[in-house]
């Protein structure tokens, strides 16, 4: 570790070690009615670090306790819950996968009111808080809650599938639709179309299509695009969202390779940035031409300063993270995370009708590999949850799931230049989101385990084992921790949702 690092954790420690003992936190947990005001957003702010300010560090972080628990009642296609709760002023909001809507006492666990939608959803969803409203969506439309009953404020159907959590900037609410229903089928014909709406009514303001109608050549075989987790947005306002892939993959026995869908197929497993008061495309960076694995490239942009020009970093399926220039989208580092081997240039082979050099055979990422979940970053590196898991190409028509071992590993690249600086393997793939706090990086591994990993270094300081496996994220919020444990796969697992607590 160089000098330049070790100051920052010595601060941190110190800091830390301040406010364990005693010092106030503007989000603190510390007793008291819940109060129902405050924003909270699903990558903790606008610009989706999912950065947090906590009395949680290194040195206290062993002091964490499980303080409750509360059955996760609803049942969608992927189990029980696949979203980060949010936590505003003593209180939590989670959504489970049949987008009901839960708020909680964060220091008690005792519901205050309970939404019920029944809508299963595919997943990833979840909520975000703002002007006194709770904005989520279900499995075909985006809604607004009151903040203090729960009470059902607007609802707006957007006709077709949703599976995220909302965007919300500067009066409006962002939510788009994706090609695919509640099973994971893609629907041929379908285009994801990211919506604007008013959000104190929900009326419709602009959409954006993330892929043209046309689709391409084959519109009644071709789908794809759509927004899976929310828009991030900068200080001017602008729009920044990671957009899914194309589809069929990796094709048909009549149009193997995506030859249905000839060409680049914008604007699918790409970045872009839109103007917020039209919709109106400012730039697009693409990951992936002509995808013809599942390679989202899908999470929330990160909004973010390195080496003094502002930047916006993606990432997806694909195992790369990029950092372009915020004002033009051009390339700046693009660093590859995660297990890569054999099929990273098929996508390029396939855009060229090349299809002879397309390998078959096992190799990651797999379509389930990659970056699954959202990276969060602070003043100096960006971390990366990493799923390694393999797949086996068997022909232009056909790709298997596995074929090998996998595993999870967070990695930690350097903000300016994207360098790797430390990598940690865990036991099982990580597909919830990060959250850093102090010299901290909180992750959840599917096999159930939250791991408290040190910053600068990537050491585990501290495990918990979770009632069920897991796909969600944590949030911290003064001297708590909530996450959601949604896979119940093994004997004895059950769902819940769960609370730690510095001291218990």
């Amino acid at each position: 570790m160089s000098a330049s690092r070790r100051l920052p954790l010595m601060a941190i420690a110190l800091v830390g070690a301040a406010l364990a003992a005693g010092c106030g936190s503007s989000s603190s947990s510390s007793g008291g009615e819940p109060s129902f005001t405050g924003d909270a957003y699903p990558g903790v702010d606008l610009a989706s670090t999912r950065l947090v300010e906590s009395r949680i560090y290194s040195g206290n972080v062993n002091r964490l306790k499980q303080v409750w628990s509360i059955p996760i009642e609803g049942k969608g296609a992927f189990g029980s819950y696949a979203s980060t709760p949010a936590i505003v002023n003593g209180v939590v909001y989670s959504q489970d996968l049949e987008s009901n809507v839960s708020a909680i006492d964060l220091e008690s666990g005792e519901i205050l009111w309970d939404t019920k939608f029944k809508s299963p959803s595919h997943g990833p969803n979840g909520l975000a808080v703002a002007e006194g409203r709770v904005y989520g969506a279900t499995n075909s439309a985006a809604f607004a809650l009151d903040q203090k009953t729960g009470k059902e404020v607007w609802l707006t159907r957007l006709g077709g599938s949703v599976d995220m959590a909302p965007g919300v900037n500067d009066g409006k609410a962002y939510v788009s639709t994706v090609p695919i229903n509640t099973k994971g089928e893609y629907e041929a014909g379908a285009v994801g179309t990211l919506w604007a709406m008013n959000a104190k009514t929900g009326k419709k303001l602009w959409h954006f299509d993330t892929v043209p109608k046309g689709l391409w050549g084959h519109p009644e075989i071709n789908s794809g695009g759509g927004v899976w987790y929310p828009p991030s947005f900068d200080e001017e306002g602008n729009v920044y969202a990671g957009t899914g892939n194309p589809a069929p993959l990796p094709g048909t026995a009549k149009y193997p390779w995506g030859s249905s869908r000839p060409g680049r197929n914008l604007y699918a497993d790409s970045m872009v940035k839109l103007d917020p008061k039209t919709g109106k495309l400012d730039w697009y960076y693409q990951e992936t031409p002509h995808g013809i694995y599942d390679w989202d490239f899908q999470n929330s942009p990160i909004i973010t300063r390195a080496g003094g020009r502002e930047v916006a970093i993606g990432s997806g399926k694909s195992g790369f993270v990029v950092a372009v220039d915020l004002h033009t989208g051009k390339k700046i580092w693009r660093q590859h995370v995660g297990n890569h081997w054999r099929h990273d240039s098929d996508p390029l082979y396939a855009l060229r009708e090349e299809y002879d050099k397309i390998k078959k055979g096992i190799g990651e990422p797999g379509q389930l590999g990659g970056v699954i979940a959202p990276i969060a970053s602070d003043d100096e590196l960006v971390y990366v949850p990493i799923v390694d898991r393999p797949m086996r190409v068997k022909s232009g028509s056909e790709v298997i799931e596995g074929g090998g071992a996998e595993q999870g590993e967070v990695a930690a690249l350097d903000l300016e230049t994207g360098e790797m600086e430390w990598e940690k393997t865990l036991s099982s793939p990580i597909l919830g989101g990060l959250v850093v706090v102090n010299d901290l990086v909180f992750a959840t591994s599917a096999e159930g385990l939250v791991h408290a990993l040190n910053a600068y270094s990537g050491s585990e300081v501290w495990q918990a084992k979770l009632p069920a496996a897991t796909n969600a994220g944590v949030m911290i919020n003064g001297d708590m921790l909530v996450t959601g444990a949604g896979l119940p796969v093994g004997e004895g697992q059950a769902a819940k949702l769960v609370a730690y607590k510095l001291g218990g």
